[in-house]
């Protein structure tokens, strides 16, 4: 795996402000995967029909969804030279739609394949050319060029809209948004450049939220946040583990859903029922962790919820 994608860097002020940028955006409810629950784990819970298409054509279609426009330019960024390019290594990986089964006992962390397995089903959003490269963003006062991969669509929408409109040439290049799956990040192999995942911003605030209720006050969140409950254990062939969520709405719809399964009359969230977590920092357990504190965890994506009950593939 690339170990230049995650770490911190210096480079976090700069994505800090891209996160402000994005912070006065109204929130928008949208289901991200409801086109592709069919070829998910049937742990996910989406209405849909009995097809089964391309994971890649379902999520390409998601680009026409309802553009929303920045309150704040992005001022940091150089808007008087061309945009810069890189053409990404494939490595012959592909985009798989599934939720890979815990794998315990193993005494190390995870394998690069098994952790890219349990992100698959997960989508994340890039600002692409006509070339299947993807743009890069330099700062002004470092120089360094960032990769910017986002959580929500909408959030890449916009900086393609203001990038257009500060630089007429990119809407000659065919820039467009292209979804790709949260996998494929661990195969980003480009010299020189930092990928970075941005958060939505609404899901910043709630795990700045949640954090305060915990007694930690903090005005500042860096990484993605991801949210799980000690209340919601998931269980399939005899195994529990843990179902993490990108979205604080998600994880409470499956809360809700779990107490009406188990008959309870008042299924209200009892505070600390929700823990906060960096999505980096999970990772990177995942990848180093010599003990088990990370094999049963599974990513659910975004506009999806979970059942109690027990499933059988």
């Amino acid at each position: 795996m690339n170990s230049n994608i995650f770490p911190p860097s210096k480079q976090q002020n700069e994505l800090n402000n891209i996160q402000q940028s994005f912070s006065n955006l109204q929130s928008q409810c949208s289901n991200l995967l409801l086109n592709v629950s069919q070829t998910l784990n049937p742990l996910f819970n989406a209405n849909t029909n009995n097809n089964k298409p391309n994971i890649f054509s379902a999520l390409n279609s998601f680009r026409d969804q309802a553009k929303q426009a920045l309150d704040s330019r992005i001022s940091r960024f150089n808007s008087g030279k061309a945009p810069v390019w890189a053409r990404i290594s494939d490595d012959g990986g592909g985009a798989r739609a599934q939720v890979t089964v815990p794998i315990r006992g193993s005494g190390k962390g995870l394998s690069a394949d098994a952790i890219e397995e349990r992100l698959a089903g997960v989508p994340v959003y890039a600002l692409s050319n006509s070339n299947e490269e993807f743009v890069l963003v330099s700062g002004t006062s470092s120089g360094k060029s960032l990769g910017l991969l986002f959580c929500k669509e909408e959030d890449a929408e916009t900086l393609l809209k203001e990038m257009k409109s500060m630089d007429p040439r990119m809407r000659k290049e065919g820039s467009k948004v292209v979804a790709l799956a949260l996998s494929k990040v661990f195969q980003l192999k480009v010299n020189g450049v930092a990928f970075r995942l941005i958060p939505e911003s609404t899901q910043v605030k709630n795990a700045l939220k949640e954090r305060k209720t915990a007694g930690i006050d903090d005005d500042d969140f860096h990484g993605v946040p991801v949210f799980q409950s000690k209340s919601l254990i998931l269980r399939s062939e005899n195994m529990s583990y843990r179902p993490v969520f990108f979205r604080k709405e998600d994880l409470e719809k499956s809360l809700i859903r779990a107490s009406s399964q188990q008959n309870r009359l008042n299924p209200a969230l009892k505070p600390g029922d929700i823990q906060v977590a960096v999505f980096e920092d999970i990772v990177k357990g995942m990848r180093e962790s010599t003990t088990s504190n990370w094999d049963d965890i599974v990513f659910i994506p975004p506009g999806f919820e979970v059942s109690t009950e027990q499933t059988q593939e």
